[in-house]
């Protein structure tokens, strides 16, 4: 093997996993022709197809699949190798790959990392904002924020938020057309707005909570979105009833365009975790990141509606 094909082959791996050329380019810090020209030139080496494009998409052929499967392994240990020879510097450097919702985002990471940012500069963060529940290992995050809930049970979690709440709201105009569900089986007449997240594509279902009473209700609507603020905003354009954080229709309900609903079903519950792999290294930026969300945790002050 010659040694331009091992930097290739990093090239490969990282289009394997985008499923896309200019997101990989964009990863990488190079252009997309750069990344095109890589590849064409690792397949002509290796002496057969690595990858299926089409105007639309980018697929791994059988031949592209084994050689990722056989790739993976060494490079997760190579990075390791990295990892261990950073530590041995007591300067927290480089980057940082995180996971988190647009919320959890604005709320919990960015009032922490902003001025970690300014004080050690050599760290570099990467936040990638989805509401899916992403395969940190498979995406290769360094580590993700999610509600406690959904953390997979071989993950090691940090809580870094108090209790959150959620909130059902809709219009004063939807209500007085459908009328004001006053338990959460009257939510069976109404038009709800979904949200999709879960890996396996399933919709989220609704859960609540009265009096040591669960129920969970598989409600349908007009729309299924991926992030929330969309459900809020079709909520806000009358389309039907969203069921999202409490504080991310704070604003709303004290202006009044939208009302909350069932309130009495839905008491607070685990907040954030931020989450990563025991089978990883820890690196040193990502370990002063834990210690800073971790000290920041009952200092966080999340909106809240002063009428629940």
């Amino acid at each position: 093997m010659q040694r331009e094909e091992l930097g290739d082959m990093a090239v490969f791996v990282t289009v394997a996993e985008e499923m896309n050329f200019t997101r990989a380019a964009v990863r990488l810090g190079v252009s997309q022709s750069a990344v095109s020209h890589t590849i064409r030139r690792l397949e002509a080496s290796v002496g057969f197809k690595l990858l299926n494009r089409t105007s639309r998409r980018v697929g791994l052929t059988d031949a592209g699949e084994k050689l990722l499967a056989a790739l993976r392994p060494s490079l997760t240990q190579i990075e390791t190798r990295i990892e261990e020879l950073r530590l041995m510097d007591d300067s927290p450097k480089g980057r940082v790959r995180l996971t988190a919702s647009k919320p959890a985002a604005r709320w919990i990471l960015m009032p922490v990392l902003s001025p970690l940012v300014r004080d050690y500069p050599d760290i570099e963060i990467e936040i990638n904002l989805d509401s899916r529940l992403n395969d940190i290992d498979e995406d290769r995050f360094d580590a993700g924020i999610r509600l406690g809930e959904f953390v997979a049970p071989n993950m090691i979690a940090v809580p870094v938020s108090p209790p959150l709440r959620l909130a059902a709201v809709a219009t004063p105009a939807y209500l007085q057309s459908r009328g004001t569900p006053q338990h959460p089986d009257d939510l069976e007449q109404h038009d709800c707005l979904t949200i999709r997240f879960r890996p396996d594509g399933s919709v989220y279902h609704w859960e609540f909570e009265k009096d040591g009473q669960q129920l969970v209700k598989r409600v349908t609507g007009p729309f299924i979105f991926s992030e929330s603020d969309l459900a809020i905003e079709a909520a806000r354009a009358g389309h039907g009833i969203a069921f999202v954080l409490e504080a991310e229709v704070v604003e709303h309900l004290a202006r009044g365009d939208l009302v909350r609903l069932l309130a009495d079903w839905c008491p607070p519950f685990d907040g954030y975790h931020l989450f990563y792999s025991d089978r990883r290294q820890v690196s040193s930026a990502l370990r002063l990141i834990i210690d800073r969300l971790k000290s920041h945790r009952d200092t966080i002050t999340l909106p809240l509606d002063s009428a629940s």
